[in-house]
């Protein structure tokens, strides 16, 4: 009862945040996160009254499923994006801008963190340095996609964001494989190829290989079914069944085998929206289905924001270097590959901005960067702090 209670709780509260939110016409998106905050452990939580409140942080974390459910359906609608008609157009403009804004966030985060180093003189090692500039390429998919609906976006710059950001994840990847298996060799003193090279790509190509088998399946069994109710459950449940797919993990060989849930999400959408001829009209029932279980991620995800970040100092100003050089990294990367591929004026100039949000992704690869024996907590933290700012600026 005190789950439900809790979950009707948090819903109900992110609801009325949108109509405070509304007239300072800020994004639906915010007032979710801020009511998270607002029901989180650091407010109302406090007076731990189960039912009314997150009293910790456990208490969110308990709900994980619901986060991972919300986020195979994100991943879901941004893969209908991913038409070959629309790909004809704007396949290369978003191959190169994925690459070049990540990278560059990548770089910049890299230069100054070890500028850092060098003047702190032990409080960053370089080694946590280059983890936190692999961080830096993750974007958040879910704000991005949350804001665009909110304002029925349509245009050149909505065109090229959405596979970018899609994009982005499995750039992210790479670079995040790369960077953390060069800094905990840089710890232990040992490199592994296998762990450096092998399993990024083994699961980036895994990933898109097992959310095309579920789209052709996905699409033969929905041609059973004629009554828009079931097409819908058929939809929902192949969403959800492939989210429990993509948790897969086991060892071959001595080669960790993992998945990633939003490209394999995305991929069986893909495969789905193009093979489908009613596609367009399944997801546009899906969209409406999932309304409601994006609000109760984002009021999720604004409880779970750690506030206690600012107590740090150290965090704090390494906190902010990293946003101020992520921010440009991706800004710049995303300006120059406009201009490499000839986008549109407006896409130059205010494609950087939205792809700013950050979280679930970049949260993933702190908790992976805790495994680094010296420094893990410290990169977890400032990803912590990061997420917070980024989350609450960002989509507006």
């Amino acid at each position: 009862m005190r789950t439900l209670l809790s979950l009707s709780v948090a819903v109900l509260v992110g609801l009325l945040m949108t109509r405070v939110a509304k007239p300072l016409k800020l994004p639906s998106v915010t007032a979710y996160l801020v009511a998270g905050v607002l029901i989180g452990p650091y407010c109302l939580g406090l007076l731990g009254i189960q039912g009314l409140g997150f009293p910790t942080r456990q208490d969110v974390e308990s709900l994980s499923l619901i986060s991972d459910v919300a986020l195979g359906f994100i991943a879901f609608s941004i893969g209908s994006e991913f038409r070959l008609s629309e790909l004809k157009k704007t396949g290369r403009q978003a191959f190169v801008i994925g690459v070049l804004q990540a990278l560059a966030a990548t770089f910049l985060v890299d230069l100054a963190l070890i500028v850092v180093c060098l003047i702190t003189k032990g409080k960053l090692s370089i080694a946590q340095a280059i983890t936190l500039g692999a961080i830096a390429t993750a974007t958040a998919p879910a704000a991005t996609l949350m804001v665009v609906r909110q304002y029925k976006a349509k245009g050149a710059l909505t065109d090229i964001l959405l596979p970018v950001v899609a994009l982005d994840d499995a750039v992210g990847l790479i670079v995040f494989a790369v960077s953390f298996g060069i800094a905990r060799a840089m710890n232990d003193g040992t490199y592994n190829l296998v762990s450096i090279a092998l399993e990024p790509v083994l699961e980036i190509v895994l990933s898109l290989v097992l959310g095309a088998l579920m789209g052709v399946l996905f699409n033969w069994i929905e041609r059973f079914f004629e009554s828009n109710s079931r097409r819908l459950s058929i939809s929902i449940t192949f969403v959800m069944l492939t989210v429990a797919l993509s948790k897969l993990s086991f060892t071959l060989g001595g080669i960790h085998i993992s998945f990633s849930t939003l490209l394999v999400c995305m991929m069986m959408s893909t495969v789905f929206c193009n093979i489908c001829e009613f596609s367009g009209e399944i997801m546009e029932k899906t969209n409406k289905w999932t309304q409601p279980l994006f609000v109760l991620f984002f009021v999720l995800s604004g409880a779970e924001l750690e506030l206690g970040v600012f107590s740090d100092i150290a965090i704090v100003g390494i906190g902010l270097v990293y946003i101020i050089f992520r921010s440009a990294g991706k800004m710049a990367g995303a300006a120059v590959g406009s201009r490499i591929t000839k986008c549109p004026e407006e896409v130059v100039k205010y494609l950087g901005v939205t792809l700013l949000p950050q979280a679930g992704v970049a949260l993933g690869m702190s908790i992976t960067a805790m495994s680094m024996p010296n420094g893990g907590e410290l990169i977890r933290n400032i990803a912590l702090f990061s997420v917070l700012i980024y989350e609450l600026a960002g989509p507006l």
